[in-house]
């Protein structure tokens, strides 16, 4: 089996609770995130990740997210991250030193990338603007921002939020006071932008 040379530094969210783990190169191809709210997401054919099913072994985590060269790690508010930090950096040293799967091979496959052809002027230029502006700030604090729709009528944009972001108190604030403004001023159709729960 191949070794490879695992570096991994930890970062702070905004999310008390969460924590990111950033590796030394890219386990996701760029634009692709995958977020697993419980053990039996990891699981699921269409998104399966042994690595995301073994984190969960750990009794305190909640969530796992991992995209570009990093994962966050949401776990409960009881425990403490001095009591923890230092066994799971550990374990996912040894995972990806030892070459162990991310993802299933399927799931890789199945996911496309947020350029869609048949998106409207508008949604393309949404995508664009989250994309460029606000996926680099969100994606530094351990989470993502991904498009959900579009309603023409009302300007109402949702998204997904996930990662270090789901269930952040700070997502919110951000959420109004940051991506709506940029959004409404960028793309002058868009009057609201809302988080959509996965």
């Amino acid at each position: 089996m191949l070794k490879r040379n695992t570096m991994i530094y930890t970062e702070l969210s905004p999310n008390p609770n969460s924590m990111k783990f950033v590796l030394n190169y890219e386990i996701v191809p760029e634009g692709l995130s995958f977020d697993y709210p419980d053990m039996a997401s990891a699981r699921e054919e269409s998104k399966a990740s042994p690595l995301a099913a073994d984190i969960f072994q750990f009794h305190f985590v909640n969530r796992v997210f991992i995209s570009s060269n990093f994962l966050t790690i949401t776990k409960d508010a009881e425990t403490e991250w001095e009591e923890v930090l230092f066994d799971l950096k550990k374990f996912i040293k040894i995972y990806f030193d030892e070459s162990h799967p991310v993802f299933a091979q399927k799931t890789i496959d199945s996911n496309t990338l947020i350029v869609d052809p048949n998106d409207t002027e508008v949604v393309a230029k949404i995508k664009a603007t989250l994309d460029q502006y606000v996926r680099p700030a969100v994606e530094s604090d351990g989470g993502a921002i991904n498009f959900s729709s579009f309603d023409e009528e009302s300007g109402l944009v949702k998204v997904f939020l996930q990662g270090s972001c789901s269930g952040c108190p700070s997502a919110t604030i951000t959420l109004k006071s940051g991506i709506e403004r940029l959004l409404t001023s960028m793309v002058p159709e868009v009057k609201l932008v809302e988080a959509e729960e996965l």
